[in-house]
């Protein structure tokens, strides 16, 4: 019951197509990272509503989010995506 608190909020998180659609870019990028440069094109939405989006899997535990210069990259969090799936199966996906 500890845990039921943080997974419905990464599962709230994934309620949203467009950032199910972040995380898998990001997932499938080189070293599972990504410039948020790199992720507006491809969802074509405005810088501002992808920082928005990211702000939330941020939160949510799912990426980290590091700051080189001007510009946010983000990286996939594994274990949260593998608790994620255990939570569900109780056991690992």
């Amino acid at each position: 019951e500890s845990e039921a608190a943080p997974l419905a909020t990464r599962f709230k998180a994934l309620g949203d197509p467009t950032r199910v659609r972040l995380l898998a870019m990001i997932a499938a990028a080189t070293d599972a990272e990504a410039c948020i440069c790199d992720l507006t094109e491809p969802v074509g939405l405005s810088q501002p509503t992808v920082s928005h989006h990211m702000k939330i899997l941020t939160e949510a535990g799912l990426v980290t989010r590091e700051q080189r210069g001007r510009w946010a990259y983000y990286r996939v969090v594994g274990d949260a995506l593998t608790s994620l799936g255990t939570s569900l199966t109780g056991r690992a996906i």
